[in-house]
């Protein structure tokens, strides 16, 4: 999985099909945060209709293969996308050409993901990876929420889980990482004299029991793992020299148009 910085302004381009054996699947050792925001893009790709009903169309998944080892699961190799009609269409990524409400079973159509902005609400991790009946079986889940779609902790049923290395040949970019300069379980003094770890850019905890709910600019790296090395202290350092905790927030909430679910103000 490739994963690179994208230009806001340009990351919304035509959606169109790529020529046949041309999908790719990006590959590396990313490792996503809470938090992250990201663009996704998956080429469309020709399928056939397997069943259509009220709520759903059923299509042949051209990526993932049926998992022969997982006697619980009996996939049958199609995967249904839901109809606007559906409870649950605007929790799934995938569309299709035509759209769904256009086609019947036995019809050729196109599946993939137009260029959607997403950001992260939790990441989950499985070793040995999940078994789901498909191939290849996923060792990380990303729970997905939409632009301007806000993470409600009591909600059970929310986001969209993606395998980020899947069999589908999605494209991840990430358009923002909120205090990519700090790792979880960094423990920092801010300018004030407060010590605090950080568990992730809207999950801080405080050590000496005062009242601030954000730590204040510049920052400085106590320990990461021990202690840190003379270019991550001045990295930090260099990072948070200017800004604020406000601004990296309001630079988060213009992309993701939303505000993260925590104490942070």
């Amino acid at each position: 999985m490739m994963i690179a910085p994208v230009d806001e302004e340009d990351m919304m381009g035509d959606w169109e099909e790529e020529p046949t054996g041309q999908h790719r699947l990006d590959g590396g050792g990313v490792r996503f945060r809470t938090g992250d925001v990201l663009t996704l893009e998956c080429p469309l790709t020709e399928t056939t209709v397997a069943s259509v009903s009220r709520f759903y169309v059923s299509v042949r998944w051209p990526w993932n293969d049926v998992d022969p080892e997982a006697h619980s699961f009996c996939w049958n190799g199609e995967t249904a996308l839901p109809t606007p009609e559906a409870f649950d269409w605007d929790r799934t990524y995938f569309r299709t050409v035509p759209a769904e409400t256009d086609m019947k079973a036995g019809d050729t159509c196109l599946v993939g993901i137009a260029p959607t902005v997403v950001h992260v609400a939790s990441v989950h991790h499985f070793d040995p990876p999940l078994v789901t009946g498909m191939l290849p079986r996923p060792a990380c889940y990303l729970e997905i929420l939409r632009q301007g779609e806000a993470h409600d902790p009591e909600l059970e049923d929310q986001g969209y889980a993606l395998d980020p290395v899947g069999g589908e040949p999605i494209r991840i970019d990430l358009l923002f990482r909120p205090y990519a300069f700090l790792e979880a379980g960094d423990e920092i003094v801010d300018h004030d004299g407060h010590a605090w770890r950080f568990d992730g850019p809207w999950d801080w905890h405080l050590f000496d029991g005062q009242q601030p709910a954000i730590p204040a600019w510049p920052l400085e790296l106590l320990s990461r793992n021990g202690d840190p090395t003379p270019e991550d202290t001045a990295t930090v350092a260099q990072q948070t020299g200017t800004g604020s905790h406000e601004e990296e927030l309001q630079r988060w909430a213009r992309l993701a148009l939303a505000r993260p679910a925590s104490n942070q103000p």
